[in-house]
Order: structure tokens, then sequence, then C-alpha cells
């Protein structure tokens, strides 16, 4: 005889899950028992959000859904956040919380709510278990779902009377490769034609191309058709290779420097776009046509509808498209653009200031070209967006889609425990960081290597910077903080303040190499969001040139 949580731990098992992230309650005992005699880690975080954002950034970086782990009502409904998070971000993740027994009510309705009916708008798939002998099918169907394009968030309801109910054992059933379709004959041919004619061809490179199973055929693409491109904030890094047709990042919908090459192109290819992100281009009338190469159909918005889709699995459709290869004269129609453009964007990056464009080109110099950055979300990402240069996949992890506060240093923490070779720093402003900061605690219990900056301006700067760019008075969004210095003391975790930013870069390099956890906090002058972001784009008028 087995019971129902020996059966669930042994389905997951059977997933090849290796950790858990959560915070247990009463209702997960069995669970946890079952955990304890598994091979399983189970991570105890001091959140449930943190333990969604840690099990969704898995799933990001990994392609296999994390696992996260809570209780019933309030710890259940502190995965929704999370949940919106992996759903919008197309994160693959398993959540399992507790409930009540369904089969006697002893203690009433005490703590209960409909958790499973409140996921169901969050997730791909919510479901209850009412029976031990449906778990290792329901857990396999949550896997698959959880991965199929596009990838998202599935959630389990455990009831501790199932968990802890005996049965026969059950058998598990084998996971399988899960098989993308291939675009078809027709679709490819519609695409080639559409990019031969082009006159001032552009590629985009969105989020899905980030994902973990996309393979070289995407730089290949580029490298043999010789297309400049640039990408979406969720996009960057999808191209280690052919870096000098890079063109930038769209960190904006529209009047930044790279919307130069943008208005001039007659075609832009988009691979892997998912409208789930702020728009990187706003398409309209008499603007450039669109071919939509992606894993599943374009989202048809006021501003996006293709011309033409391409879909299947990406990697082969780029590998047929590649065929036009020594057959597209115009390829580099704009890439005369390029120089000017990376000059405007990496303008005044040393000054000696703590300009955004400082901290971004300093934090560029100690990274490798394998570290790995986790932005929260503040008005900094847009600088990180924009002035960052990304040389591998996954090496910067930022949310354009919920974009939520909060998921930073969770996330960074995932990627620390994935790559612990590898140099990995959380940037968050202090408004986001103090959003799920006790996660310190976490991140020195497992004995992390992890540089956390803190950026501080006493605000929530992105929505200070959009009332004052609206005319609206300054009100409502200054705070007081801690002295950060102690706070990450106080968690056994290391501090520096940097107040000269001549010493920031030997700060961080001197963080890295002392390894463990080390907080280093640092002031930030946003007035460039004035001078650059507001008063020179509005100024930029596009120079239309005869091609």
């Amino acid at each position: 005889m087995t019971k129902g949580s020996d059966l669930l731990v042994a389905a997951l098992e059977n997933e090849g899950v290796e950790r858990i992230f959560g915070i247990p309650g009463e209702e997960n005992l069995d669970v946890v028992e079952s955990i304890r005699k598994s091979s399983i880690e189970l991570v105890l975080t001091r959140h449930e959000q943190a333990a969604a954002f840690m099990a969704a950034t898995y799933g990001r970086l990994t392609g296999k859904p994390g696992v996260c782990l809570t209780t019933l009502g309030p710890g259940a409904l502190n995965l929704s956040t999370g949940a919106a998070y992996a759903l919008l971000g197309a994160m693959p993740m398993v959540m399992i919380t507790g409930q009540k027994g369904i089969l006697s009510s002893r203690q009433a309705r005490f703590q209960v709510v409909d958790v499973v009916a409140s996921m169901k708008p969050l997730t791909k798939l919510a479901r209850q278990i009412v029976s031990p002998q449906m778990i290792p099918t329901t857990v396999r169907e949550a896997f698959r779902i959880a991965q199929e394009e596009r990838p998202g968030p599935v959630h389990l309801e455990l009831p501790e009377d199932i968990a802890a109910e005996e049965c026969q054992e059950v058998a598990l059933i084998a996971p399988h490769q899960l098989e993308l379709p291939t675009a078809s004959d027709a679709a490819l041919d519609r695409g080639a034609a559409l990019i031969a004619a082009a006159k001032r061809p552009l590629l985009m490179f969105g989020a899905a191309a980030s994902r973990p199973r996309s393979t070289s055929d995407i730089a290949q693409f580029v490298i043999r058709t010789r297309i400049p491109f640039f990408t979406t904030q969720m996009g960057k890094g999808t191209v280690p290779g052919g870096t000098e047709l890079y063109m930038g990042t769209a960190a904006l919908s529209e009047r930044d420097y790279v919307h130069e090459a943008i208005e001039q192109a007659d075609l832009i290819i988009t691979i892997g776009h998912d409208t789930i992100e702020k728009p990187p281009f706003i398409m309209g009338k008499g603007g450039p046509k669109v071919v939509h190469v992606g894993y599943q159909p374009a989202t048809v918005e006021q501003v996006y509808f293709p011309q033409s889709e391409v879909i299947g699995d990406i990697g082969p459709s780029l590998k047929a498209l590649a065929g036009l290869e020594g057959k597209l004269p115009n390829a580099q129609a704009l890439l005369h653009l390029r120089e000017r453009i990376l000059e405007r964007i990496a303008a005044r990056a040393t000054e000696d200031r703590f300009t955004p464009q400082r901290l971004v080109y300093d934090i560029r110099e100690v990274m490798p070209h394998d570290g790995i950055l986790a932005l929260d979300n503040g008005m900094y990402k847009i600088w990180f967006a924009r002035n960052y240069r990304t040389r591998m996949a996954n090496t910067l992890l930022l949310d354009n889609a919920l974009a939520t506060m909060g998921a930073g240093l969770p996330s960074a923490m995932v990627a620390s425990m994935l790559y612990p070779e590898r140099r990995v720093m959380a940037i968050c402003g202090d408004g986001g960081f103090m959003m799920n900061s006790q996660e310190l605690e976490t991140a020195v219990r497992l004995k992390l290597n992890l540089v956390v900056l803190v950026i501080e301006d006493n605000a929530y700067g992105m929505i200070r910077w959009k009332q004052a760019v609206d005319e609206f008075p300054d009100f409502g969004m200054t705070f007081g903080n801690p002295d950060f210095v102690k706070y990450a003391e106080s968690y056994g975790a290391r501090g520096t303040r940097v107040d000269d930013i001549g010493q920031f870069k030997q700060v961080l390099e001197e963080a890295f190499s002392g390894g463990g956890v080390h907080l280093v906090n640092v002031p930030v002058d946003y007035s460039e969001n004035e001078r650059v972001l507001v008063k020179e784009l509005r100024e930029r008028l596009p120079d239309i040139l005869e091609v």
C-alpha cells in the first residue's frame, strides 16, 4: 500500500523534478514527509510569491516546468502574481496547493476559498485532485500542458485527506518528447517571396526566440541572410553571432533611435514575437509589411497585424528560409544606420555621475559574456534594455509582459542555483527590492553566490517620471528606506554603499570575488530620464533617405 502524497512525489520524480520551491502548511504535511523521503530538495522561501517567481524562472531558463508548493487559502492566493508572471511570460510552471479534506469537513469553512476557480484565469489548467489513483495521470498531463507551446503555469490542488489516503500502487506514466509541428511549404514560400522582394528588410527577435529549445538555426539565419536585426526587451541575446548586424533593442514603442531603422524598413520579419510584450513598434498605414515567424499564430492587434505567417517550430522554419542566402541583394540596405543608432544610445555612458548609462556601462564591464542579470521592474529597466549589450540568450532576465515588481531577486536566486559557476546579479530599484527583500535570508541560507544591486532614489521612480511627463504635480510617490548595508548584514549577507561612481566597478569586482551574497547600494541620477527619454527623443526626426 502507498498513499496519495507518495504517489504525487513519485510522479514528480518521474518528471525529473529536482527542487520544489515554497512554504508548506498543515494541509501539506503528508506531502512534506513524502518529499523528505525522496530525492527532491525542498527550497523553503520566506513568501509564497517569491516561490512562484523562482519556479517560473526555473521554467524560463530550463524549458522544464518549475514546481512550487503552498498551503491552502492565503498561501495559495499568494501565488496569484507569480501565476500571472508565468502565464504572460510563457514560463512553464506547476503549482501545487493544499486544501482541507473533501471527504469530511471537520473544520467547516475555515480558511477555505475556491482556489481552483481563482486560478483558472491565471493558468493553462487548474484542477483539484479527488482520488489518489488519478495522481500519476494528472501530474503527467499537468507537465505536458505546462510545456506545450505556449508554455505557462498549471495549478493542482491536493486536499489533505486525498494526500493521506492509502491506496494500491498506481503505475507512473513515462514522459515523452514534445514534438512541434513544422511550417507548411506554402507558408514558407509566401514568406520567402516577401523577403526576397523587400528593398529594406529588417529582422526582429522576440521573447519566444529565447526559448531554451531554440537552436543555432536562429543565429545561422542571421549569418546566412545578412539581414540586420533588432530585438524586443525579452528577445535580447537570442543571436550570439552576427552581432555586427545588431541595430539595437526596442525599449520603447516608438520614437527611439532604433525606430529610425524600423520607420525606413519596408518589411520586418518578426521571429518569436508575442504581443503580450509591450509593443516594440506600432504598425500603421503606410508602414512596413510584417512576416510573422512563430511557434503560434500571431494575435492580431491594433498595433500588430502581419501580412504573412510562418507557423511551426522556429528552428526548422528559419533553416528553410535561410535558403534565401545569396538571393537578397537588398539585405543590408538599412545597415548604414547602425553606427549612428548605437552611438546615440551609448552617448555619455562614461560620465562621472550615477546616471543610468554609467551604471549599465560599468556593469557590462564586470559581467562576462555568460554572466546573468535578473532585473526587477523600474525606470532602470528601460536603460538596461536600450544600453546593455547581450551576447547569449537568457543572460538578461527582464519581464516585459506582466512587468511586476518584486521578481528580480527571486529570479536571480534561481539563476545562481542553476549556474553556480557563472556571475549572477539581481538589479532592483529600492521599491521593487523591498517587496521581496526577505528572500535575502533564503539566499544566504542556500549559500548562493549572488550580487544584489539596489538602485536607490527613494521613490517609485518610473511612475514619478511619468507623472512629471504628464505634467501632474509631484505627489504620492516618495518613501524612506532602511540602511541597506545594515539590512543586508542583518540577514548574514555583506553590504556596501557606493558614494563615488569611480569606485563602482571595483566594488562589483570585489563583491563577485568574495563569493556569497553581497548587496551593493547605489544612488541614481534620473535627470537623464527627462533629458534623453523625453526632450532628446521628442526632437528626433528620422532621416528618410532615398534607398
